[in-house]
């Protein structure tokens, strides 16, 4: 059987295009898993960084108001007097 230059050339044509939209899918399907995988390490990283803020706050705030500070010692005196003023 002879096989003729055009029908080759469509053969090669169907193969060009099946192989470019082979490329083309597997692009679509690779960029939509990153985007699934690094939208879910986004939001952790976002839910740690706000986690460790708070931490940090309270670390912050409590060692601000630990016994012995000036702001302990200034509620301390101001409880102190709010209980006298109310007896």
């Amino acid at each position: 059987m002879v096989v003729s230059a055009v029908e080759t050339g469509r053969v090669q044509m169907g193969k060009a295009v099946v192989f470019l939209l082979a490329v083309i899918g597997s692009v679509v399907v690779v960029s939509w898993v990153a985007h699934a995988l690094f939208g879910a390490f986004f939001y952790l990283v976002l839910i740690a960084a706000v986690v460790g803020g708070g931490l940090w706050l309270y670390g912050k705030v409590k060692r601000e108001i630990a016994p012995g500070t000036r702001t302990q010692r200034r509620i301390e005196a101001a409880t102190k007097t709010y209980r006298m003023r109310n007896r």
